[in-house]
């Protein structure tokens, strides 16, 4: 398998400034999944298997959406109950979201199994879950080339040691900049990073800064790149698990020690991928995205680096 990715199942109903949606399927493994199935369609990539938990309302539409995009269910455990449900909101320069109701279902007695053919995945991307939850993946699964997690600040205020614990078992974290602040104790995001890797160990870092782009860590080089400029802000949920998924696509086409270079063009084709999840509400900007249109945005984004 090239990708295995364990994470959230959900039915998100969200309000912006331009609008609202209700029940749109999200949670953070369909947005990575959906993201690095639509690269992996490019890069080669067969097989994407995604671990998660629905209830017994999740509809068979999006089962077979899901399917017809050719990500691997096998995974995937209907059990008694209700799907995974957040209700939240976005204001002002929408950088955070305001939660005005979340039910867990189903989720929270979540006990994720990979499957036997699933053990062995080039890259295994732990996407946002309980540390303790990813802590069980990463003792059935072992990536053969790299393993990745993220997190969020709830874990860390709950369950700290838990997730520096998981922390020192993966190959490269994704956090945004208060959470590795958070984690340090350290309001200096540069060396809050650097003291984040001497705590745990990890080969790679990378700090989502959501409008101002991302820094990333990597073999004592640092990595530094701006948002994608868009005027078009709808949703902002699934941004950061579009970009990860993104960068576990594009890190399993390759083979051998990740390289700076590698990372960087990972974290390139991330940021644009993000900017489409970022313009439409749900899924819908990935489900409607081409190979054009991806390439077009990154030809744009490259000539401003450049």
């Amino acid at each position: 398998m090239d990708i295995l990715m364990v994470g959230s199942i959900a039915y998100d109903s969200v309000t912006s400034p331009v609008g609202n949606v209700e029940d749109a399927l999200g949670g953070s493994a369909v947005y990575a999944g959906i993201a690095s199935r639509f690269h992996g369609n490019y890069l080669g990539l067969e097989q994407i298997g995604l671990v998660g938990v629905v209830g017994q309302d999740f509809k068979a539409t999006d089962i077979a959406m899901l399917e017809s995009h050719g990500l691997d269910l096998t995974g995937l455990e209907i059990a008694e109950g209700k799907t995974f449900r957040w209700e939240g909101s976005y204001h002002g320069d929408m950088g955070v979201a305001q939660t005005h109701d979340t039910q867990l279902n189903v989720f929270g007695d979540f006990d994720p199994k990979v499957p036997p053919q699933s053990t062995k995945p080039k890259v295994l991307f732990c996407a946002n879950l309980v540390p303790m939850l990813q802590a069980k993946v990463l003792d059935q699964a072992k990536a053969t080339r790299l393993s990745m997690l993220d997190s969020m600040n709830l874990w860390i205020e709950i369950a700290k040691d838990d997730l520096l614990s998981v922390m020192k078992s993966v190959d490269l974290i994704i956090i945004n900049e208060g959470e590795v602040r958070m984690l340090t104790q350290d309001d200096n995001l540069i060396r809050a990073s650097k003291t984040l890797i001497q705590m745990v160990g990890c080969q790679t870092l990378v700090i989502k800064k959501g409008e101002n782009g991302v820094v990333a860590f990597h073999g004592g080089e640092i990595i530094s790149l701006p948002a994608y400029p868009t005027d078009k802000v709808v949703d902002p949920t699934g941004c950061g698990d579009s970009f990860a998924g993104t960068i576990a696509a594009f890190l399993s086409s390759n083979d051998g020690e990740l390289t700076r270079d590698e990372l960087r063009e990972a974290l390139v084709r991330a940021t644009v991928t993000a900017s489409f999840t970022l313009e439409s509400f749900g899924t819908s900007g990935l489900l409607d995205l081409t190979v054009e249109l991806f390439n077009s945005r990154l030809n744009k984004f490259e000539k401003i680096l450049s």
